[in-house]
């Protein structure tokens, strides 16, 4: 697709400002079904160049821009979904805010990066079913949690014959989270084991050592079935947990880190796996002690740890074969 003409939107949650890149044509619709309609036909109607060069574009806004997204896709019109960072990082210095003046740099910044810019796709509706399960188990973990450390801090200060029905509330929250939280665990197996795909991609990630249910399901989510990235080095870059240089001229020699700039779910995930991985795992184990005890930093260790099971994961599925453990097979 050769683009010639890009119209930013910033989305909030009832409108949708467009602009046209080329001739700083402005509008307003609204973020609903006839909006979308309404936005395509005046986005035709006024940038003078084929549908076929046209990109529309438009920052990721969770729900609010899942919408016009899924009714892009289903017109086949191309789209790309930007994160705002990106966005806000490309354009310099910037001061104030305006949705109108937001659109237009939008527009702008996929314009300069019009031969490079990818098309986005919506994910299918069991990835997209999925991604919102995910967050909704993670918030109700939180609150589980929650329930439960100030019910172990009061237990130690506070006499069960007193406070008797602040200990049953309580318990009762945490048996209640913990029941919807096995809910969604159930839903989201029977999701993946009603999709072909899912389910190989699932099983062929159970088969590497300490990666479970949970972990393999973010991954699942997160890779969107193994096709958003190109490779394992990509998407260690997106969780985190790439290494990059630290180094300028002569006077900066730091050592590699890895950047701030992280999907922190699954970073957090990735971390478990690989604590989990020095317990259980007597090839990982025996790795992270010898590095240990060469005087190696323990915490890089733990970051080599997790790029080798992303490293795995993404083997297994392109292989389309079991993960073999060759320690165990050696020994």
């Amino acid at each position: 697709m050769k683009i010639k003409e890009t119209i930013g939107i910033d989305v909030s949650k009832a409108s949708l400002d467009a602009h046209i890149h080329s001739n700083k044509c402005k509008g307003t619709f609204e973020n609903l079904e006839k909006g979308f309609v309404s936005l395509i036909k005046w986005a035709y109607a006024n940038s003078g160049h084929p549908k076929e060069n046209i990109l529309f574009v438009f920052e990721h806004t969770g729900l609010y821009s899942e919408k016009l997204a899924e009714h892009l896709s289903s017109k086949a019109i191309p789209y790309t979904i930007v994160a705002g960072l990106q966005i806000k990082k490309s354009l310099g210095i910037v001061r104030g805010k305006d949705d109108r003046i937001d659109a237009a740099k939008i527009a702008l910044y996929a314009y300069r990066l019009r031969d490079e810019i990818e098309i986005s796709k919506v994910p299918s509706k069991q990835l997209r079913a999925l991604k919102k399960l995910l967050s909704l188990r993670e918030r109700l973990i939180k609150q589980r949690a929650g329930y439960k450390a100030s019910l172990k801090e009061q237990k130690k200060v506070l006499a069960q014959k007193d406070f008797g029905l602040l200990f049953k509330v309580q318990k009762k929250m945490v048996a209640e989270l913990t029941k919807q939280v096995e809910a969604i665990d159930a839903e989201m197996i029977s999701i993946v084991k009603a999709d072909t795909e899912l389910d190989r991609i699932f099983k062929l990630l159970l088969t590497i050592r300490c990666i479970g249910n949970q972990a393999a399901m973010l991954l699942i989510v997160h890779t969107e079935g193994f096709t958003k990235f190109k490779n394992a080095r990509q998407f260690a870059a997106y969780c985190g947990i790439a290494p990059y240089p630290h180094q300028s001229g002569t006077s900066i020699r730091g050592r590699s880190k890895v950047s701030p700039m992280a999907n922190k779910t699954v970073k957090s995930m990735l971390n478990m796996c690989a604590l989990s991985s020095i317990i259980y795992n007597a090839e990982i184990k025996k790795y992270y002690d010898q590095r240990v005890a060469t005087g190696k930093n323990k915490m890089s260790t733990i970051n080599i740890i997790r790029n080798k099971l992303v490293s795995r994961a993404f083997a297994v599925v392109n292989r389309g074969t079991p993960y073999v453990n060759v320690y165990r097979h050696a020994s």
